[in-house]
Formats: C-alpha cells, sequence, structure tokens
C-alpha cells in the first residue's frame, strides 16, 4: 500500500505531511507567493524585517526590474554541473525539479503534480503536470524527465565527466514511465533498497533531452528565463510569460550583479545602484538601516574552522580537539555578527529539527588552559603555526577568520590568513584538497544524510580528508532504514563521531543580513539557501518601479 507524504526530510521534519496535488491541467495558485503579499513587519520563515510599512502600502503590483547583488562567480550555467551554492542560489530561479521546496520546508510538486512513496521506501511515483512548458516552448515530456535525473545520477550510457553526479541517485535501479486510464503521465523511479531520503534530491532540474545549449543559454521551467551572462559582471534573467504557476512572477526582469567582494557591493548599495543584497555584515546593515529594510534569517548552513585531517598536525586528534576548546564561538558571534546567529556542535544545522543534536554545542566550552594540556600532550606545548585559506568574496568568513587569527594566540598558535580567489577555492581546497584550514559554509539539500555525507570515507566531496569506518557504518544505516525513530537515532550518533572526533571546529549557522530596496515587498528566506525572486514585487503604484 501506497502513502501520501510530504515526507520526513523537510527541515521542518517534524512529522509526515499530506501529499501536495493539484488537477492536471491548470495553472497552479501559487502556494508561495503569499509571501508577496505579507507587510514587511511579518516574520518569515527564518526571520523579522526593521520594515514600518503599513500593509496597504505593502500591496505588490506587476512590473518592473531589480538589480540584486552577489559576491561570486557562477561556476556554471548548467545546473547539473554547477557546485557552488552561489550559482544554486541563482538557477532556483531558472529551473526546478519534481519538486522543490517551499519556504517552511516543505518539498511540494512542481513540475510534477503529486507523488507518492511506498511504505516500504522502494518505489517512487510521479504524475506530471500536462502544463508545464521548457523556456524554449516545448513540452515537458517523460522523456525529458527520466533524461534528467539519469544524467544527475550518472545512468546514461555516455556520460559527460562534467556533470556532478549525485552520489544519493545511486540507489535508482530502474526509471519508467507510463500513462494512466486518466491519460496522465507517470513517472515510477524503482530503488535498489530501501530509502525514504530520496525525496530531497529530487530537487534536481529538469532539462530538455535534446537541447545541448546549457553551457551558454540555460533552459528551464522556472519563473524567469534566461536573459543573458556575463563572466565577473552580471547574469540576467526575465519574467516567464508560460509559467504555471497562477499570479507570480511579479518583476519583468531581475538582474544578478557579480561584485568582487562585500565591500563592492556595499559601496554600490550606498550608492543605491543595488536593489537587493544578501550578505551584509552587521556593522554594514547598521549603516543602511535608514535607507533600506534589513531582513534578518538564517544562512541555513554550517560555518566551521574546517581541517584537513591528513595535513599534519591535523592528522592529529589531539591538535584537533584543542582548537575546538581554543576557540570561542560566542566571542565570533559577539564580534562578527553582533551576537545573531546560531551557535552549532557538528556538522548539522538547528533547521534539521529533530536530527539535530543540541547536547553537542556544549562538548567544547571555551578553556584555554585544557587547549593548551591538549596541545602539550600532541607534543605541541610551545604551538604551531598554519595557514587559513578563506575565499575573499566572502567578508563574513574573511571576518571570522580574523577573530580566530587573534583568539589562537592565546595557546601559542600562530595562524596565518590566505586569502584567494572563489574559482582558486574551488580547485585548490575543494578539488585538490591542497590546504591546512579554511573557513567556509556548507549547505545542505532537504534530507538529513546530504548534510553529512561528505564524510564518508569515499565521498568525493570529502575535502576534510574524514575517515572512520564506524562513520561510514552507521551512515549506511542511517540511510537504509525506514524506521524513523532508528533514523533519528543514527544521524544523531553520526553527528557525535563528528563532534568527538573534532573533525572539524563547527562554528554557527550564521544570521543572514539582507538590505531590500524600501519599495520592494514579498523577499522570502528558505530552508535552503536560494534567492526566489519570483516572489519579490514593488508596491504601491508604477511609478516605484525602476
Amino acid at each position: 500500500m501506497k502513502k501520501k507524504i510530504g515526507i520526513l526530510l523537510l527541515l521542518s521534519l517534524f512529522a509526515l505531511t499530506a501529499l501536495y496535488g493539484c488537477s492536471g491541467g491548470n495553472k497552479e495558485d501559487g502556494g508561495s507567493t503569499n509571501s508577496a503579499n505579507e507587510n514587511s513587519l511579518s516574520e518569515g520563515q527564518n526571520g523579522e524585517s526593521s520594515s514600518d510599512m503599513t500593509a496597504d502600502a505593502d500591496e505588490p503590483v506587476y512590473g518592473g526590474s531589480v538589480i540584486v547583488g552577489i559576491t561570486q562567480d557562477l561556476d556554471s550555467l548548467d545546473p547539473h554541473k554547477a557546485v557552488a551554492a552561489g550559482t544554486n542560489e541563482v538557477l532556483y530561479n531558472i529551473f526546478e525539479g519534481l519538486v522543490k521546496p517551499d519556504k517552511d520546508g516543505n518539498l511540494v510538486p512542481a513540475v510534477a503534480s503529486e507523488y507518492t512513496i511506498s511504505e516500504d521506501g522502494m518505489t517512487y511515483t510521479f504524475t506530471l503536470r500536462d502544463d508545464v512548458l521548457f523556456h524554449n516552448g516545448s513540452l515537458v515530456t517523460a522523456d525529458d524527465v527520466i533524461y534528467s535525473i539519469k544524467r544527475s545520477a550518472g545512468m546514461l550510457e555516455t556520460s559527460d565527466p562534467e556533470v556532478k553526479v549525485e552520489s544519493a541517485l545511486s540507489v535508482i535501479s530502474e526509471i519508467n514511465s507510463s500513462v494512466t486510464e486518466e491519460g496522465k503521465t507517470q513517472i515510477v523511479i524503482s530503488l535498489s533498497e530501501p530509502n525514504t531520503e530520496l525525496i530531497g534530491y529530487l530537487t534536481t532540474p529538469i532539462i530538455p533531452k535534446d537541447y545541448d545549449g546549457q553551457a551558454g543559454a540555460p533552459v528551464g521551467t522556472g519563473p524567469f528565463k534566461f536573459v543573458s551572462y556575463t563572466p565577473l559582471q552580471s547574469f540576467i534573467m526575465e519574467k516567464n510569460e508560460d509559467y504555471y504557476v497562477e499570479d507570480v512572477p511579479y518583476l519583468d526582469q531581475v538582474t544578478f550583479k557579480i561584485s568582487a567582494n562585500t565591500d563592492s557591493a556595499f559601496m554600490e548599495l550606498m550608492a543605491g545602484a543595488i536593489d537587493i543584497f544578501p550578505y551584509l555584515t552587521e556593522e554594514q546593515a547598521n549603516q543602511l538601516s535608514s535607507t533600506y529594510d534589513i531582513e534578518v534569517g538564517n544562512m541555513n548552513l554550517v560555518q566551521g574552522l574546517f581541517l584537513n585531517n591528513q595535513a599534519a598536525p591535523f592528522d592529529n586528534i589531539l591538535v584537533r580537539q584543542a582548537l575546538c576548546y581554543a576557540i570561542d564561538r560566542q566571542g565570533i558571534l559577539d564580534m562578527v555578527a553582533g551576537g545573531k546567529g546560531n551557535i552549532i556542535g557538528s556538522n548539522m544545522f538547528h533547521g534539521f529539527s529533530i536530527y539535530y543534536d543540541e547536547t553537542l554545542e556544549n562538548v567544547y566550552p571555551y578553556n584555554i588552559d585544557k587547549a593548551k594540556e591538549l596541545l602539550a600532550e600532541a607534543g605541541y606545548a610551545d604551538g604551531f603555526s598554519f595557514t587559513i585559506k578563506v575565499p575573499s568574496n566572502y567578508q563574513f568568513h574573511v571576518d571570522t577568520a580574523q577573530v580566530i587569527v587573534e583568539q589562537l594566540k592565546a595557546v601559542g598558535i600562530d595562524a596565518k590568513i590566505q586569502l584567494i580567489e572563489w574559482a582558486s577555492w574551488l580547485s585548490d581546497v575543494y578539488k585538490g584538497r591542497d590546504y591546512e584550514a579554511t573557513i567556509v559554509g556548507l549547505d545542505a539539500k532537504l534530507a538529513p544524510s546530504d548534510v553529512l555525507k561528505r564524510y564518508r570515507s569515499d565521498a568525493s566531496n570529502n575535502f576534510l580528508n574524514y575517515k572512520n569506518p564506524e562513520f561510514d557504518a552507521i551512515f549506511a544505516e542511517a540511510v537504509g532504514t525506514i524506521d524513523q525513530d532508528v533514523k533519528i537515532e543514527k544521524y544523531r550518533e553520526l553527528q557525535a563521531l563528528l563532534t568527538n572526533d573534532a573533525a572539524s571546529v563547527y562554528i554557527q549557522d550564521p544570521s543572514l543580513l539582507v538590505a531590500v530596496n524600501k519599495k520592494l515587498t514579498g523577499y522570502t528566506f528558505y530552508p535552503v539557501y536560494v534567492q526566489d525572486m519570483s516572489v519579490v514585487a514593488y508596491t504601491g503604484t508604477p511609478e516605484n518601479h525602476q
């Protein structure tokens, strides 16, 4: 027997939710579009607004264009080749999967109109909408869906080495299509082993099977269509007039303007040249509060001082533990974010709710004496020196590194900061693993396995070089079980292993401070790292539009 579920893998993650569906052939009344009608005094998914505007003033209107500031270039326009979270936050507006996240952490139907998951976790069945068009005007077919999933899973007969193969999809044994008696097209995904978390990975973008131009002119099904891309300068998109969700998007055009770093973007904000910018420091937010609305939420990612577990001296667990004691996480929050943010104790953040083990936050209290004791035991009584490689385009991580450098001096550790371009970080640190320590933020899909799977010994993205056979075995158990209680227990065990092994110094899920033009409404925080422009709108009369 099959049960209808929204799935336990959502970041709200409190219980199984009802199946989301709608009748095929008609435009859907967009569930998340209500956020564009909320006044900016109301609380969003993860935060609140500083706006004093009234509900009447916040009435959304159609038309206009906005400029959104971002601080890293896109690493690929092909959604199956994109690695960086900063790329996916932009492409979210162009592409959709069978399902996609809403602002409350639910995985709701997108290209599919509804779905079911068998009770044994072995079969996923999706009913496709009748009215979804790609941006090139072609109708989405079962062949397109099957091709897209197989491409992401590495199941095509001829594979592209640049495609980022999603290892979680390796449990798929077969994908077939059929037509129901009512004439509805269905996609049936059969698995080789039980997996109730796979729905969190079926946000993988659906693209046209017979189109080979994604790298230069991406074509998806999302609320906006690609217009142009100039490397290191801008990514421009326009309203998709054929979008199947009714009433969105509001804006006619959105430009993502690429700035070299936060300081450059801040100067443009001060000049009024950017309408939305989501990476403010606390100091910058304070300076802009009179000219922009400042929205406050969470980044929903793990910020840490990530350590190369195979590079001396971090191949010594005592040294790694010493760093955990020597770093004052609350001090970092106070210095960098005005006290905002959520301290974490392992490679998971609070948004994962029932899976998150908050007790791990207290395993390494700030303790200089304990840090010195462990360093002496490890043979580093006089300390040591090392280099922290930090992407120069993320001021928040740079500021965090500066605080850590000062804190470590108290235990005799001389840490130096090396600022590198984002492209160099991807090639040297992430892929080449040529580093001692780095500070970044790690995001995740709406599945608890996704936030932890990089620590598997054989994971291609295990840039931390963490290896623990016990972790590997428990991870397999956690993913394979369909018992919710067992799944919670196993994921908590995995977090504890990372904490006790001090695989890295886990700091926080940072707060996200976003500057928003006071003429705009609808900016919405999501439990994943995206910028959803479909629900952003100008308020008042047409003359307010840019």
